[in-house]
């Protein structure tokens, strides 16, 4: 493939990334986080051991927000290793949760750390393997789930490439038709997620159920199902 050819490619991919990060921290700013949930999500809770995590390990948490799941990381011995591009978000997590933080910058992002956890604020898809260098696992909740099908492949490129070989990631989805309603959450299918990973991942379903009854929001769109799914990848050795 050309230079020039690339280029366009990896400029329509910064324009598609800007429009989406300004439209997440727009949200944050509105109030509009349907997504967060105040509450552990019982999926953590029943498939943290598939990533055989040893007291002292570190978990990374891509587009964090202000999410209870890493108080909960936290609390059973792990440390937490987060990105996410709102300011506001990282600052209410630790407000709301008690926690003093120092603040630095380091490259382009600024960086908050408390006892046994460190935030990035900023772009996904800026950071480095340094930046993860320390960590065991990782765990996405809606991180995946909340990118349009023009970036999920780039996401899934660049997990690959910041997390260390043998590295285990918690993976849960939804999956309902999308025709029905329109994202965030965005559908995502067991055949787009083997997709997604088959090159340099293992990938293994745990669970698929269908929720509806538990998701009135989708009711209220008179969507069919709703499927959530949890898997494990493994970045290969």
């Amino acid at each position: 493939m050309s230079d020039i050819k690339n280029a366009k490619i990896f400029h329509k991919i910064n324009q598609i990334v800007d429009t989406k990060m300004t439209d997440w921290v727009q949200r944050w700013q509105d109030g509009k986080i349907g997504w967060h949930r105040d509450v552990v999500n019982s999926r953590l809770v029943e498939f943290i051991d598939c990533l055989k995590l040893q007291a002292g390990d570190s978990v990374f948490v891509p587009l964090c927000g202000k999410s209870q799941d890493m108080v909960y990381l936290l609390e059973q011995g792990f440390k937490v290793v987060g990105v996410e591009i709102s300011q506001l978000a990282i600052e209410q997590f630790f407000e709301e949760n008690q926690l003093r933080y120092s603040l630095k910058e380091v490259n382009s992002f600024s960086v908050y750390q408390a006892k046994n956890i460190t935030l990035y604020c900023g772009d996904y898809f800026a950071l480095k393997a340094s930046d993860l260098k320390p960590i065991s696992g990782a765990y996405d909740r809606a991180s995946l789930i909340a990118l349009p099908i023009d970036l999920r492949e780039n996401y899934a490129r660049h997990l690959y490439s910041i997390i260390p070989s043998g590295c285990r990631v918690l993976l849960l989805t939804l999956n309902y038709p999308q025709s029905q309603m329109s994202g965030p959450p965005y559908a995502l299918s067991e055949s787009e997620v083997v997709s997604l990973f088959s090159k340099g991942f293992e990938c293994q379903q745990l669970q698929c159920f269908n929720d509806i009854k538990n998701e009135p929001k989708f009711q209220r769109s008179d969507v069919d199902f709703i499927e959530k799914a949890t898997y494990c990848l493994q970045k290969e050795k």
